[in-house]
């Protein structure tokens, strides 16, 4: 069973023991259309524009105006309405994907950990690289070789552990830290 969710932040438990928790908040959504495939047709409110497409979608499933993003989600033993979050009430572990923090292109020191040169005595070779290729053979840069580029904004999904589930708010507390900025959309999927 899949849900969207929406990061609000971090936070800590308060107790004998205080833990680091994030804060997520289901969104809510509405099945339009179940598939044979055990999957299903989402609408969920999004902050996009609304185009003709979308206005045909919304026509088709009678929906209201802020219901304009629409995503297939695998759902269990559903029918065509609002999408249950009864299941989050006895969920214990849950797999989590958010597209981690967009950091644009980096060098390898930020991007792969690497420890750079000497900081002085005109080393100049500070946070670079270094040597890339090899001489006779192959005499060409192999793929897969940790470089300078684009960082981060990427999909990454995380095992977690489920600390709470506040139904009435809609608020699913995870123990520990997800991936992904404050305010951005992701994906719970419940696990056995």
């Amino acid at each position: 069973m899949e849900f969207i969710v929406e990061k609000i932040g971090m936070s800590r438990t308060v107790g004998t023991k205080s833990i680091p928790v994030t804060l997520l908040r289901v969104v809510p959504a509405k099945v339009c259309e179940v598939k044979e495939n055990g999957k299903a047709l989402v609408a969920y409110p999004h902050g996009k524009k609304i185009n003709k497409p979308i206005e045909g979608m919304q026509k088709k499933y009678g929906l209201d105006k802020e219901f304009n993003r629409f995503v297939e989600l695998a759902v269990a033993n559903t029918e065509a309405g609002d999408l249950s979050v009864e299941p989050l009430k006895e969920a214990k572990k849950v797999k989590i994907t958010f597209k981690s923090k967009g950091r644009g292109f980096q060098g390898v020191v930020k991007r792969y950990g690497f420890g750079g040169g000497p900081g002085s005595h005109g080393s100049r070779f500070h946070r670079a690289p270094g040597s890339i290729g090899n001489c006779e053979f192959p005499g060409r840069v192999m793929p897969g070789k940790k470089m300078p580029g684009h960082y981060g904004n990427k999909n990454v999904t995380v095992n977690a552990e489920v600390v709470e589930f506040d139904p009435d708010m809609g608020v699913l507390v995870i123990k520990g830290s997800v991936p992904g900025a404050n305010g951005s959309l992701g994906k719970v999927r419940i696990v056995k």
